[in-house]
């Protein structure tokens, strides 16, 4: 049994199964990388595990206690009464799967909401979110959750996905708080979290139903009078005043005229310090009785309104001036935004404590200090404000303070703490900017760096949409150049089409021509014609070659002969442009591509030299060679800024095909290595794609029952990503019915998964072929070798990553079969052995099975261990003891 852990220890295994890097890790637990690097080696030590990634999967597959509900709002007054209300949410909960607390503004639906969360942690051990919608405006709804969760995007993948997945099967609990200004975004989102997580409850607070099949609602009625409404006044009057006493029918009375409002009550009992129970009554009669002839409306909806108008007028005018500029906030905001719609930060502070002792603010205590206004509140803030005649003034200055914030925390990328700090205003971010109603400086501004801050997050939808903002309110061309640059580099990343990073390319060679960037418009026309002929398949129309030729010319033409970047860039789209077909590079050109990147000392320019280098090398067929070529490339990453959208294509394509290529090349512990540095890398995140890449190297190094988890967890997040084209997946699939033959579970369930991924081509895929071979010799099903062995050398696909694979395992068939033609089955696989290790291993023990040769067998044992192939080593060892 392992040692007692600690609980910061425990938090940092929490973290490495959430796949945190230690930088990372540091960031969220605000302590040194060093810090972390000594906890990880006391858990190792502690659980007796062999590297971090055990750790990992420990983590990931231990039973958690009763999970958190993150963002429960932390209550700074106790809590009264509601106990039916409570007990109703909490057996609704139990019945059905979405619950909605209806009721009007104020009458206590979030206080409710949260009780009932905390009271039901217990029965949802993992765990969830309560998310406030307050501050969210449409379009926002996933992003907010999202953050909440402290879920990001990877490469690719849908945000719904990313969230599902965080959700998981189990029993989970997500609250969505204020859901009627979003109603049909929260509705929609809502059922699909419902339909990807058959164990999530979703509570909703909200005026309105959301119109789901199967909601339940639970109606949230004012307090009872009588009983619950005095009490709570009670309560409030006493926490502003200590010394309060009033007679219990003037409070009945009190509460009587406020319906049994929580909210109205709290605001009119945060005046009993200064007017007393009586006085307190007979001023409200007179805010009653100026709305007393309403028509129309709730009529708790007027009395709540009375108070907040009679409480606005109790000011002084520095208060109320404050006051209706804050609603211009949707979110919590801190001191220094505050000062700047509403004056010098000493006197701010003290008006905001004034306002947070008239219950008119809300005061959110944590690290740094923030505030808010409730949402009702805050309405009759804006409306004051815009009586005033101070609306446009007021937003004026927010869009500026915003502007401000954002490029400071910009500037603190990386610091400890500024993901917390872009969280808590980035709801204000998005308002100002989507009410900064046109160009200039200041909103451009703000979309640029609302733009980066949001693809450091890894919210890399919204910010592939802030790029294309920044560039449509951008003040000159160059400015727009750049931003359209950036956006190229987002959406190579956010989006499934490379059309897009074409096109945005092209926007941005158009911007630098009217800014006179002849430099910069070179460099963008080369990256387009290198995007189009490097990823062909990830454009939905082909652009002609011509067409291409054309835009190189332009560049040569625009760009300084003597500009090292602008000839790195030259060079790598030609010798993409001038191979034998797109994908497909020149190799001479492609050396001469590596050439020129390198004389710049850019990692992003000089990986890209590379990688057209390892795809030549790969058609080819010198795939030790493109293998090589790409460590090279994985060694370039940690100098590149993965917050920066520039570098982000070629982190991605580096990972991709550093797992193909090691394959290729029979590379297990390569292949290992690279899936799961692609898995832990927060760009690329822990996706089904990511996934697949690792599944693949746990077979062939023996990890059969590893394999077969991360594969069910493939499998899970394909179905939650809408089960998108899959052919991509089937090399995974397909060594997962290996792996599940070699422990004997599930796998005809694996063989169905298998050909419904196939669609009707798995009798020409090479992995299949490798796959049935490989088990006919395991299970020595030598009477039904011969058509395997057949279809092993008959599939010819050169490019196939398993084809040496299934050349090798059928020649081997073919030797313990003891067909007739083992021999020359054997030679003519054998030239695959100098590219493929693996390959290489496997037909050294089929020549020592030939030949009865035991120093073939020691051959191949030693390649075996070299590989880390742990089974094929332990059969070959078999092998070899036998007499």
């Amino acid at each position: 049994m392992a040692e007692r852990i600690s609980e910061r220890e425990a938090e940092v295994l929490a973290a490495l199964g959430a796949r945190l890097s230690n930088a990372q890790i540091a960031r969220r637990l605000h302590i040194s990388v060093r810090t972390v690097e000594s906890h990880v080696s006391s858990l190792l030590r502690k659980y007796g595990m062999a590297d971090r990634w055990a750790l990992a999967e420990l983590a990931r597959s231990t039973e958690r206690e009763p999970g958190p509900v993150v963002g429960l709002p932390v209550a700074g007054t106790t809590f009264v009464g509601r106990d039916a209300e409570c007990a109703a949410v909490l057996a609704a909960l139990e019945e059905a799967r979405l619950v909605t607390l209806l009721g009007p503004g104020g009458v206590g639906k979030t206080r409710l909401a949260a009780v009932a969360a905390e009271n039901a942690v217990a029965s949802f051990p993992s765990g969830g979110g309560f998310v406030d919608l307050v501050p969210v405006r449409d379009g926002f709804v996933a992003r907010a959750v999202a953050t909440t969760l402290g879920v990001t995007e990877g490469s690719h993948q849908p945000l719904d996905e990313a969230v599902a997945a965080r959700l998981g099967t189990g029993r989970s609990l997500l609250v969505l708080d204020n859901c009627e200004h979003v109603i049909d975004e929260a509705a929609a989102f809502a059922e699909r979290i419902l339909a990807a997580c058959p164990g999530t409850r979703v509570l909703v607070t909200s005026r309105e139903r959301l119109g789901v099949p199967g909601e339940r609602s639970v109606p949230v009625a004012p307090l009872p009078l009588g009983s619950d409404a005095e009490r709570l006044f009670h309560d409030r009057a006493l926490s502003a005043d200590p010394e309060f006493v009033a007679e219990p029918a003037v409070i009945a009375d009190l509460c009587a005229r406020l319906d049994g409002m929580p909210l109205a009550i709290e605001l009119a009992a945060a005046r009993g310090a200064s007017l007393g129970a009586t006085g307190l009554l007979a001023a409200l009669e007179d805010a009653l009785r100026l709305l007393s002839g309403g028509r129309g409306g709730d009529e708790r909806h007027r009395s709540l309104r009375a108070v907040l108008s009679w409480s606005y007028d109790l000011l002084g005018e520095e208060e109320q001036a404050l006051f209706r500029r804050l609603g211009v906030f949707v979110g919590a905001f801190d001191i220094d935004a505050a000062a700047a719609i509403g004056g010098d930060r000493a006197s701010v502070a003290d008006l905001l404590g004034q306002l947070v002792d008239k219950s008119l603010v809300v005061h959110v205590r944590g690290r740094v200090s923030r505030w808010r206004l409730l949402e009702t509140v805050r309405a009759f803030a804006l409306a004051e404000m815009t009586a005033a005649g101070e609306e446009d003034k007021t937003r004026a200055h927010h869009l500026r303070w915003a502007a401000d914030a954002a490029s400071a925390t910009e500037g603190r990328l990386g610091a400890p703490a500024w993901r917390e700090d872009f969280d808590a205003m980035a709801a204000d971010l998005r308002a100002a900017l989507a009410a900064s109603g046109g160009p200039g400086e200041v909103t451009h501004r703000l979309a640029s760096a609302l733009a980066h801050l949001t693809f450091a997050r890894r919210h890399l939808l919204e910010s592939f949409a802030h790029h294309r903002t920044a560039a449509a309110v951008a003040p000159d061309a160059a400015s727009a150049a750049r931003d359209l640059r950036a956006g190229a580099g987002c959406a190579h990343v956010s989006t499934t089409s490379n059309q897009h990073v074409y096109e945005l390319l092209l926007e941005a060679a158009e911007q630098g021509l009217r800014a006179g960037d002849d430099r910069g418009r070179a460099i963008d026309l080369a990256r387009a014609v290198e995007t189009a002929c490097r990823f062909p398949e990830a454009f939905e129309t082909g652009i002609p070659h011509e067409r291409l030729r054309g835009l190189l010319d332009d560049a040569v033409a625009a760009g300084p002969g003597d500009d090292p970047e602008v000839a790195a860039c030259v060079a790598v789209a030609r010798a993409w442009l001038a191979g034998p077909a797109k994908g497909a590079p020149d190799p001479e050109l492609a050396s001469a591509a590596v050439a020129a990147t390198r004389v710049t000392a850019d990692p992003v320019l000089i990986s890209s030299g590379l990688g057209a280098a390892a795809t030549a090398a790969l058609h080819a067929g010198r795939l030790r060679e493109a293998n090589r070529i790409t460590r090279e490339r994985l060694r370039l990453l940690p100098s590149m800024d993965g917050d920066d959208p520039y570098c982000a294509p070629e982190i991605c394509n580096t990972y991709g095909r550093a797992c193909i290529y090691a394959i290729m090349a029979g590379d297990l512990r390569g292949a290992m290595a690279a899936a799961r540095a692609g898995i832990e890398d927060d760009l690329l995140s822990d996706t089904h794609i990511t996934a697949s890449r690792l599944v693949q190297p746990l077979v062939l190094t023996g990890r059969f029952r590893d394999a077969i988890r991360y594969a069910e967890r493939m499998w899970d997040q394909w179905e939650r990503a809408g089960r998108p084209a899959p052919l991509w997946m089937l090399p995974a699939v397909c060594t997962t019915v290996l792996a599940s033959a070699m422990v004997e579970e599930d796998v005809a369930l694996w063989r169905s998964r298998a050909a419904e991924v196939a669609g009707g081509t798995l009798g020409t895929a090479a992995v299949a072929a490798f796959v049935d071979a490989r088990l006919a010799l395991h299970d020595g099903q030598y009477d039904a070798a011969a058509p395997l062995v057949r279809h092993a050398f008959a599939v010819n696909a050169p490019l196939d990553p398993y084809l040496a694979y299934a050349r090798a395992a059928g020649a081997e068939l073919a030797v313990a079969a003891d067909m007739p033609d083992a021999a020359a089955l054997l030679a003519a696989a054998t030239p695959l052995a100098e590219e493929n290790a693996w390959t290489a291993a496997c037909l050294a023990r089929a020549r020592g099975r030939l030949h009865k040769d035991s120093s073939e067998l020691a051959r191949s044992i030693k390649a075996w261990e070299h590989l880390d192939a742990q089974a094929e080593q332990a059969h070959t060892e078999t092998l070899r003891a036998q007499p």
